[in-house]
């Protein structure tokens, strides 16, 4: 996996994981699911995590959650991308803003200012706008 993808997710896992202890339990993978627009029941969380072949405590390591939002059809995967970009769109207008990026980024523990934010936007800019579209948001997930 690339480097970029895997701290994309050790944040995301970072941000759920309210013990720190390394690993998701049941609650924690559900509300990551949930802030995702994937709703899971506490049963369909624990179903999840032992089909990922979590240990004997019953937890979810970030490899098996790195594999388990990794998993499903390129329907599922799609549909993913489409509400992970919908959590940075926050403007209502379609495309991810500096400041909708900084709001979430925030979010996931991480703060940047919004130049930071405009830097960032800008590697993936390809229309020149200083807004990040689908298509553009799609390829910047895929490096």
């Amino acid at each position: 996996m690339e480097n970029k993808n895997w701290q994309q997710y050790q944040r995301v896992f970072d941000c759920f994981d309210e013990n720190r202890d390394g690993k998701l339990s049941p609650a924690e993978l559900q509300r990551c699911m949930a802030s995702i627009g994937d709703d899971l029941s506490l049963e369909e969380a624990q179903e999840a995590i032992l089909r990922m072949g979590s240990g004997p405590d019953g937890l979810l390591g970030f490899e098996e959650f790195v594999r388990l939002l990794e998993d499903g059809s390129d329907e599922d995967k799609a549909r993913d991308l489409k509400e992970a970009f919908s959590m940075y769109e926050m403007d209502g207008c379609g495309c991810i803003t500096p400041k909708s990026l900084k709001r979430m980024l925030s979010r996931l523990g991480e703060s940047r200012t919004i130049d930071d934010c405009k830097n960032m936007i800008a590697h993936y800019d390809l229309n020149g706008d200083g807004l990040l579209n689908f298509d553009e948001f799609k390829v910047m997930m895929s490096c």
